[in-house]
């Protein structure tokens, strides 16, 4: 799977399934928590929508670097490729 596409389905479940902003709230430097306005009820909810989108379970642990979304994008990349 390429990169935009991988970018293309977290903005699409985080658009249409946790309801967040568009283009302007989603981008690259935009923060989890801060920005994007996730809590840890909608971490939850994130991990069952990446296994059912991309195929692997989130390890709490390794998600503790990861702050914003082009660490997210990258962190999924990580794990399709791995």
């Amino acid at each position: 799977m390429e990169r935009k596409e991988i970018e293309s389905k977290v903005n699409e479940f985080l658009v249409e399934e946790m309801e967040i902003g568009g283009a302007d709230v989603i981008h690259y430097d935009a923060k989890l928590k801060e920005d994007i306005g996730l809590d840890s009820l909608d971490f939850v909810d994130i991990v069952v929508i990446v296994e059912k989108t991309f195929g692997f379970k989130i390890k709490p642990e390794e998600m503790a670097d990861v702050l914003t979304m082009k660490d997210f994008y990258d962190y999924i990349e990580s794990k399709i490729k791995a």
